[in-house]
């Protein structure tokens, strides 16, 4: 992530607004991102999820 990249978090300007990009991240690189080691996500490996979960999928769980 971007956020990181910098020596501050003072990219996002406020931490509730950090918070919320670092859950996204987590959600999207663990449900929906398929990964070349595995040819599966991490909750499907973990037998958490049975399929990869779509960007808006896990846009609705933030409303």
């Amino acid at each position: 992530m971007k956020r990181f990249a910098r020596l501050s978090n003072d990219f996002s300007k406020m931490l509730h607004n950090h918070e919320c990009a670092v859950a996204m991240h987590y959600m999207y690189y663990n449900f929906g991102r398929t990964h070349k080691t595995l040819r599966v996500t991490p909750a499907m490996e973990a037998k958490v999820s049975d399929h990869v979960w779509s960007l808006e999928e896990i846009a609705k769980l933030a409303d």
